[in-house]
C-alpha cells in the first residue's frame, strides 16, 4: 500500500514539474518575440500647400497612400503668404508647396528650407471671371477701364500670389490706377472666387484651375502670359522637418507621370523641374 502511495506521489510530482517547465518555457518566449517585432507605425508628415492645390492633392492622396502605406500626409491649405509666415514662426511643417516663388524665396533667404529639395512642380494661368448670370460682354482686359463695374475682386497684393500676379497684370495694362477704387481684396484665391460667385463682385481675377471648379462663374478672358511673371508652383522640404526622407518620397511622387496627368486633369500646366525661379 505504501509503495502504491509513493508511486502516486512520484507521478504527480513529475507531471506537475513537467507542466511547470512547459509553462516557464512558454512565458520566457513571449518577451523575446515581442522584443524582436518590427514597428509598423506610419510616419506622419505635414504639407502646407496653396489653397489652389487642395482639390488635386486630395484627389491623388489615395494613390500616394497605396504606394507608401508607411507615410501619412496631413495637409494644411491656405494662402501661400500665410503659410510662409507660419513656417517662419516655427510651425511644425515638413513640406511647403507654394503658388509662387516669392514666398519660397523668402524662406530660402532665411535658410528655412532644404535648397536641394526645391523644384517647380506645375504651372497655372490667370483668367477674368464674372458671375454665371452676368450680362457683361468683356472679352479683353483693356475693356475694363470703360466697364460700368463697382467691385472688382483680386487677391491681397502682398500675401496672396494670385493677387501679386493680378497687380502685375493691372500695372502692365495701365489699369491699376483706374480700377484701384473698385478693388475688393480677398485673403486667398478662393475668397476671390467666392466674391464673384456670390455677386459681391462683378468681376475677378483667379487661376484658371479655380474657375474650372465652379459652375457659378464664367470665364470672360484669359490673361496673356506676358502680362505677368510665370505662375509656377515650387515645393521644398522645410529645414526643421523631422522626417525629411518621408517628405522627399512625397515630392518625388508628385513628379511621376501618373500624377502629372492628374494635375493636367485639374487644369494645371507642366513646369520644368529645374526651370529658373522668378519672384512674383
Amino acid at each position: 500500500m505504501k509503495r502504491r502511495r509513493w508511486l502516486s506521489w512520484l507521478m504527480a510530482g513529475l507531471i506537475s514539474g513537467l507542466i511547470s517547465g512547459l509553462t516557464a518555457v512558454g512565458c520566457s518566449e513571449l518577451p523575446e518575440a515581442a522584443s524582436g517585432a518590427v514597428s509598423t507605425q506610419p510616419v506622419a508628415i505635414v504639407a502646407s500647400a496653396a489653397a489652389s492645390l487642395q482639390e488635386v492633392l486630395e484627389a491623388i492622396a489615395p494613390q500616394f497612400q497605396a504606394a507608401h502605406s508607411e507615410i501619412i500626409v496631413d495637409y494644411n491649405f491656405g494662402s501661400s503668404g500665410a503659410l510662409q509666415q507660419q513656417i517662419k514662426q516655427g510651425a511644425p511643417v515638413d513640406i511647403f508647396f507654394s503658388a509662387a516663388t516669392q514666398q519660397m524665396d523668402a524662406l530660402a533667404d532665411r535658410g528655412l528650407i532644404l535648397p536641394d529639395s526645391r523644384q517647380n512642380v506645375v504651372s497655372n494661368s490667370l483668367v477674368l471671371i464674372a458671375p454665371k448670370a452676368s450680362t457683361l460682354s468683356l472679352t479683353r482686359l483693356t475693356e475694363l477701364k470703360a466697364a460700368s463695374i463697382t467691385h472688382f475682386a483680386v487677391g491681397e497684393f502682398r500675401s496672396v500670389p494670385a493677387g501679386q500676379y493680378a497687380k502685375q497684370v493691372l500695372t502692365h495694362m495701365n489699369l491699376l490706377e483706374a480700377l484701384q477704387p473698385k478693388l475688393v481684396f480677398g485673403n486667398s484665391v478662393r475668397s476671390v472666387l467666392s466674391a464673384v460667385e456670390s455677386g459681391n463682385a462683378e468681376l475677378g481675377l483667379v487661376y484658371a484651375t479655380d474657375a474650372a471648379l465652379s459652375d457659378r462663374v464664367k470665364v470672360l478672358a484669359t490673361v496673356p502670359p506676358d502680362a505677368h511673371q510665370p505662375i509656377v508652383y515650387p515645393i521644398a522640404i522645410v529645414q526643421s522637418s523631422q522626417h525629411p526622407e518621408a517628405a522627399q518620397h512625397f515630392i518625388n511622387f508628385l513628379s511621376t507621370a501618373a500624377v502629372q496627368i492628374k494635375f493636367a486633369e485639374f487644369g494645371f500646366g507642366p513646369a520644368h523641374l529645374n526651370s529658373p525661379d522668378v519672384s512674383a
